[in-house]
């Protein structure tokens, strides 16, 4: 009976084993897109939730009880950073109870930690500056050379926490990289003609795109970022417009569009939607997608197309 028990026990010892080495990494990101890098590295081994849904404004997401089992639940928890999600995030991991998401833990990556931010302010910000990030622009995986940097470094949280995968991590890595490098190569080609034109956007969450293809954001519509516009500042913009010869407005899908076409009549300019986000559109179902989509609709806009 002795004997009987030991081999019992080592089987279900052993059950137990294999069961955790197959069992599948909960991984929850703040975004759609960097959900959807996740989701290419991880691969079967994991499963990804994000929070934050396509067109919605990643500043303002509506904290919800399903999003607090979710975290309760993570193995590894993946977020922007440089303050994106300062009004929702905190206020849900407050109400968790998971060692392995919290601040300095292998579970939590913050992945505007690991790029280099751009607009960082010189001086103390304060909020007569409006939503002034402290630490930078937070929307730099608008940049395809940013989205690769943030990618390894998923891969290589993904390894440390799953040390049995990660040559697996590694593997799906390199296929996702050669895509990302695919899709900048085509959107390069396609904005390389409109090296230098002016553009207006709505919010300040394109710098990031007209840095890395040499587009002049020469205003916003926001005077100030989170700010909605006055009429002297749609009118002073509707001069410059004019003046530049500005030939497009970029929007993103949750902002309301009427003073963008009010600035497109008076103007002539055309306004485009810029998924800023994977998922935001049919053809956007994951990075290398994004990435196209956006350039293509730019550049058709500024080489006078529909």
């Amino acid at each position: 009976m002795k004997a009987y028990k030991v081999v019992v026990a080592a089987v279900l010892g052993g059950l137990a084993s294999l069961a955790t080495a197959h069992a599948k990494l909960n991984v929850v990101c703040t975004t759609p897109d960097l959900g959807a890098l996740a989701r290419e590295i991880g691969g079967p081994l994991v499963e990804v939730r994000s929070i934050g849904r396509p067109n919605e404004n990643p500043h303002f997401v509506e904290a919800k009880p399903s999003y607090i089992v979710a975290l309760n639940r993570a193995d590894v928890l993946i977020e922007v950073g440089l303050e994106l999600e300062i009004g929702w995030l905190p206020a849900l991991l407050d109400q968790t109870r998971n060692a392995k998401i919290r601040k300095g833990s292998p579970g939590r990556l913050n992945a505007g930690t690991v790029i280099q931010p751009l607009e960082v302010p010189a001086a103390a910000v304060d909020r007569s500056m409006g939503d002034v990030h402290a630490s930078g622009n937070p929307h730099y995986m608008m940049d395809p050379e940013r989205a690769k940097i943030v990618a390894q470094a998923i891969t290589d949280r993904f390894a440390k926490v799953d040390v049995a995968n990660a040559g697996a991590y590694a593997d799906n890595l390199k296929k996702l990289l050669a895509r990302i490098e695919a899709a900048e190569a085509e959107a390069k080609k396609l904005l390389e003609p409109y090296r230098g034109a002016k553009i207006v956007t709505y919010h300040k969450s394109l710098s990031y795109l007209a840095d890395r293809y040499g587009l002049n954001v020469v205003n916003t519509v926001e005077p100030k970022p989170g700010i909605p516009p006055s009429p002297s500042h749609i009118a002073a913009l509707i001069d410059q417009m004019k003046a530049d010869k500005v030939k497009a407005v970029l929007i993103e899908p949750w902002y309301d569009r009427s003073v963008p076409e009010l600035l497109a009549e008076k103007t002539g300019a055309k306004v485009v939607i810029v998924p800023l986000l994977v998922g935001g559109e049919p053809e956007t179902q994951d990075y290398p997608s994004l990435v196209k989509l956006v350039a293509k609709r730019v550049a058709q806009t500024l080489g006078g197309g529909p």
